[in-house]
């Protein structure tokens, strides 16, 4: 039987007169690879800023792992925070900081690891995915976006968090780079077992990620229908697919609903 990782019930949140979240009601099993996909302004930023703690809604409820996290007090988020990796648009890396030592920052800071070993696990990892040991003394902007989005991942899963938050990540990708990037990331996430949410408007994007994909309306917004995805293949990744007979069915499913929503 699935765990529930998340629970969100009758959330809404409003700024002023403009509602954007209406009775959104949705569980997240854990290991689930979740997308939220809707137009722009739909709520889907709002949404996991939300579940993040950075934004409070007006009414409902959010638990995680059976904890309530609307209304936590500033000790209790920053607890919450240590349990979630974040990756955004553009990899938020820090500039001052060369790509090993962006990766190692939670060994460095939280773990107290020998630099020297820090440095040599960075590598480690950055080879994983893709990335050769002469790019560990760069600094990130040195690294092409693909690369930035790369490192930026392998540093937020250092931190071994419970749960992945995915914010539009690729979208500053040009089209080859962006393939090759989600199949990398959406790889890693699977061998990692890790629950991720990915906020995204492309549909391709969606499917080639996600375990469950999540329509919400346009706004205000609230689930407006829940699209199972599976495909008849040992092996699945991102790139693989989209070649699979099913992902056209998948892809005008979708194409429905967000039409439907303009």
């Amino acid at each position: 039987m699935s765990e529930t990782k998340i629970k969100i019930r009758d959330l809404h949140k409003a700024f002023g007169k403009k509602v954007v979240l209406d009775g959104v009601d949705l569980d997240i099993e854990k290991g689930e690879s979740l997308v939220v996909i809707g137009g722009s302004g739909t709520g889907k930023s709002v949404l996991i800023k939300c579940i993040q703690g950075l934004l409070r809604p007006d009414s409902g409820s959010i638990l995680i792992d059976e904890e309530e996290v609307v209304g936590i007090d500033e000790e209790q988020k920053e607890a919450l925070h240590s349990k979630m990796g974040m990756l955004f648009q553009g990899g938020a890396l820090f500039d001052s900081l060369s790509v090993w030592e962006n990766v190692a920052f939670d060994m460095l800071e939280n773990k107290k690891m020998d630099k020297r070993l820090a440095k040599n696990e960075a590598i480690r990892v950055l080879r994983s995915v893709g990335l050769a040991p002469d790019v560990a003394d760069l600094s990130p902007s040195e690294l092409s976006g693909g690369m930035r989005q790369r490192a930026a991942l392998i540093r937020t899963l250092a931190m071994e968090p419970d749960l992945l938050l995915l914010d539009e990540p690729f979208s500053a990708l040009d089209y080859q780079t962006r393939l090759n990037v989600c199949d990398d990331i959406g790889k890693i996430i699977k061998k990692e077992g890790k629950t991720a949410i990915l906020v995204t408007h492309d549909i391709s994007e969606a499917i080639s990620m996600a375990d469950r994909v999540i329509v919400l309306a346009a706004r205000p917004a609230y689930v407006k229908k829940k699209i199972p995805i599976r495909f008849a293949m040992e092996e699945r990744t991102p790139m693989k697919v989209r070649s699979a007979p099913e992902f056209k069915t998948y892809f005008n499913a979708i194409w429905k609903e967000l039409n439907e929503n303009a």
